[in-house]
């Protein structure tokens, strides 16, 4: 045969031969570290200059996360708190993170500017995260209480924010056991409520437990430094004695995570609580001041949530920043 020939019959026969496919192997998947100890990383301490402002003149266009085949059954809590200022835009933007997240929905206090009246809340509130109000369970700040008895709060929340001469409720999800507290009423070693929170935990012993109130007992933040986050140290023992889990606080315009500790700001792996600062709703953000001992991961400056996915035993976080870049903190830990 012809050499032209047989360079013919390689080039229609021998050019069709597909090149072999690439084979998925059991390591190919990544391995998750030990969710006892979840590896803290070092990020950069953000210092805004001057006076930062919340107003976005370019809101961030919000691709719907693809909707996975097998559908997660563990259940998912997302918010934050320090929320809705009249006549600015942070809200907004947070408010389009939840418009694609799924799970109940929690506010962390301070969730509309300046005075938590009813007209602010109507006005300013009820437009951005009062998409999300029918699966919204929230919690008091300073700020709901400039307008008496916060009524405005406690009139666009109803039934969900508890009776309005307390403040502070309870409710399970899942092998989980949620408390909302109220850190803008009597929280005295004897108070009712912090003798309801002893009660409420009793009768519960077996469950992961985590509490959500509006002041940190720790923060890196400005209110990290006026003490007004002490009233709390009460409700961190009675949490610590009954071995919850996570504690969710707002009050400083930041994000904050703190390594599990014990009420006297001491690391303990064994039996400590996580705290969370998420004070990243859409108020003006705060810088930061000395950072705490056992803080974690923090940002400053960055509107977001925290998104919590409970599973049995243990928990998965992630705070999700509305820009979607440069900053994000996730991980896992392990119930008590």
């Amino acid at each position: 045969m012809k050499p032209f020939c047989v360079l013919c019959l390689l080039f229609l026969f021998g050019c069709t031969t597909q090149p072999p496919q690439p084979t998925i192997t059991p390591s190919s998947v990544p391995t998750l570290a030990s969710p006892t100890a979840p590896t803290a990383t070092n990020l950069p301490i953000s210092r805004p200059s001057g006076h930062p402002t919340n107003r976005l003149t370019d809101l961030p266009t919000i691709r719907p996360p693809d909707i996975p085949t097998n559908r997660p059954t563990d259940p998912i809590l997302v918010g934050a708190g320090d929320i809705a200022v009249c006549d600015a835009q942070g809200d907004e933007a947070t408010a389009r993170l939840l418009d694609n997240l799924e799970g109940i929905v929690f506010t962390l206090g301070d969730n509309v500017y300046p005075n938590g009246s009813p007209e602010q809340f109507q006005k300013c509130y009820e437009p951005t995260w009062g998409r999300h109000k029918a699966r919204t369970y929230p919690v008091p700040g300073n700020h709901d209480y400039n307008t008496g008895g916060a009524k405005g709060y406690y009139d666009y929340f109803g039934a969900r924010a508890g009776d309005p001469k307390k403040g502070y409720y309870a409710y399970d999800v899942g092998a989980w056991r949620i408390i909302a507290l109220n850190s803008e009423m009597d929280t005295g070693e004897n108070s009712a409520q912090v003798q309801w929170l002893r009660d409420d935990l009793a009768q519960h012993p077996t469950q992961c437990a985590l509490a959500m109130f509006h002041r940190p007992l720790f923060s890196s933040g400005p209110h990290g430094r006026d003490g007004g986050g002490e009233k709390t140290r009460v409700f961190w023992q009675v949490l610590y004695e009954n071995n919850a889990d996570v504690i969710l606080n707002g009050h400083d315009h930041d994000y904050e995570r703190f390594a599990p500790q014990d009420p006297n700001g001491k690391a303990d792996a064994a039996r400590g609580i996580r705290e969370f600062v998420v004070g990243t709703g859409g108020g003006v953000p705060y810088a930061f001041g000395e950072i705490k001992p056992n803080s974690e991961a923090r940002r400053a400056g960055r509107f977001g949530v925290l998104k919590l996915t409970l599973r049995a035993t243990s928990y998965d976080w992630e705070f999700i920043a509305v820009t979607g870049a440069l900053f994000g903190d996730s991980g896992r830990g392990e119930c008590h």
